[in-house]
């Protein structure tokens, strides 16, 4: 009998309490104000966030592909298998196509200045674009299918930002493209790199390898030896040498470790490991 008298007083003095919060809620106006509350939220419709729509960035007015298919155009039905492949191509880069410098002695064409079979009108660029060529010098800013020349490293096919240089000023596809470099042994795309990469990413400057005519890219100076533990850095070659790709931030950490680019940096650390091989 004691615990129910107890219970019960307890229950008593708790319905109290609710009973005296209720009053004092009600004399301040707050159960009210949240009932408005609740009515202003059922009643408002919820904010949908606007869906943007995709536009995709054009960097010249040039078309990326050429196909008579994605055009809309029907397919002619008097072209052979052979016709096609030859339409095909004509746009294809021949970089070991002979190459006449205008004397009676022809040489082979350089990597940077491949032969394009194509329409003198797919080479006039808009003024719009070559008024943005020369905005950025190290890898260029404007993106050009046909005339601009691949980088080995950071693969953008972009025309250059010389100013003097009459294939991507001019559309001169005769001539090579003064912002990109030229392997003088292998005349491959291994050779050709853009300003910045070359800084950055190997430690030398355009103008010095444009005016040196023996200059070899990091693949020929590797095949003859003339450097140990000098390797091409880019992500293409590492991953065949089962090498994690280095990434952006390396080149910070060679220039706070003293090195002249990344290439040196790598190059240091091959020769660690070489040693450490050799005492174990």
């Amino acid at each position: 009998m004691g615990r129910l008298r107890a219970k019960s007083d307890y229950e008593n003095l708790r319905n109290a309490r609710i009973s005296e919060n209720q009053a004092r809620l009600a004399s301040l106006g707050l159960e009210k104000t949240a009932s408005d509350l609740h009515s202003i939220i059922s009643s408002t419709k919820p904010i949908k966030t606007p869906i943007r729509k995709y536009q995709k960035s054009i960097y010249d007015r040039t078309c990326l592909r050429r196909s008579d298919r994605l055009k809309g155009k029907p397919a002619d039905p008097k072209l052979t298998l052979t016709d096609k492949i030859g339409l095909s191509e004509r746009t294809r880069p021949m970089p070991r196509r002979l190459f006449n410098r205008g004397d009676d002695e022809e040489e082979t064409r350089p990597a940077n200045a491949p032969f394009l079979s194509i329409h003198p009108s797919e080479l006039q660029l808009p003024p719009d674009v070559l008024a943005r060529r020369c905005d950025s010098k190290s890898r260029g800013s404007v993106y050009n299918s046909i005339l601009g020349i691949c980088c080995h490293f950071c693969r953008q096919k972009k025309l250059c930002g010389e100013e003097d240089c009459k294939r991507c000023g001019n559309g001169d596809i005769d001539q090579p493209c003064i912002g990109k470099t030229d392997c003088s042994v292998c005349h491959s795309s291994n050779g050709i790199l853009c300003r910045a990469c070359l800084k950055v990413r190997y430690g030398e400057e355009m103008e010095k390898v444009r005016n040196n005519k023996k200059w070899m890219c990091p693949h020929c100076i590797e095949d003859q030896g003339l450097k140990p533990f000098w390797i091409c850095n880019s992500s293409i070659c590492l991953k065949k040498r089962k090498i994690a790709p280095t990434g952006i931030a390396i080149f910070e950490e060679a220039r706070e470790k003293g090195f002249k680019s990344v290439a040196h940096l790598l190059m240091d650390k091959l020769k660690q490991a070489e040693g450490r091989r050799s005492q174990s």
